[in-house]
């Protein structure tokens, strides 16, 4: 019961952070993704998966973040996305890794293009004194790209085996 409610929390509860910090401070902490690695690393022996899927996890992981660096290196995304993406991709691994990259290039576009259009137009009077909306407006700063991140893990969790595998039944009749 309690590693099923750890299923269910952990993951989708640190990636909404991740999205929330990205959207009010342009940053990701650290302890983001090290709480995502940390939280696989316990739960993945715990619920029962074998070495060899685990390795499999843990080589998506490393191929994101490779992959991630690299962009990461020539200045194209955040340190921080980097390193959230690589996190996440330790959840997925190689099954559901390329629907998520998929969604977060999608959500990530979408994202881009409303930020963009968002830019062109006077910030509204409500958000005009508050410092995350007036950093988020200006055309000098980058893309929040956690958020389209956390979308595209959010859509793509629930289809895993982290939580197809939970009986949901007992939930319901306590």
């Amino acid at each position: 019961m309690v590693l099923d409610i750890a299923r269910l929390l952990l993951f989708p509860a640190l990636m909404a952070f991740a999205a929330a910090s990205d959207l009010f401070t342009m940053t990701i902490s650290n302890r983001v993704s090290l709480g995502l690695a940390a939280g696989f690393l316990v739960l993945a022996p715990l619920t029962g998966m074998g070495l060899h899927d685990m390795l499999s996890h843990l080589g998506a992981g490393a191929a994101v973040l490779a992959v991630a660096f690299a962009c990461f290196a020539i200045g194209q995304v955040g340190g921080g996305d980097a390193k959230v993406a690589a996190a996440a991709a330790l959840w997925f691994g190689f099954d559901h890794l390329l629907d998520y990259l998929l969604y977060a290039s999608l959500f990530g576009g979408a994202l881009t293009i409303l930020l963009l259009q968002f830019r062109q137009w006077p910030l509204p009077y409500p958000l005009a004194r508050e410092p995350w909306a007036l950093k988020l407006h200006d055309k000098q700063t980058g893309i929040p790209y956690g958020i389209a991140l956390a979308i595209g893990a959010l859509a793509i969790y629930p289809e895993t085996d982290w939580i197809t595998a939970i009986d949901l039944t007992h939930f319901a009749t306590r």
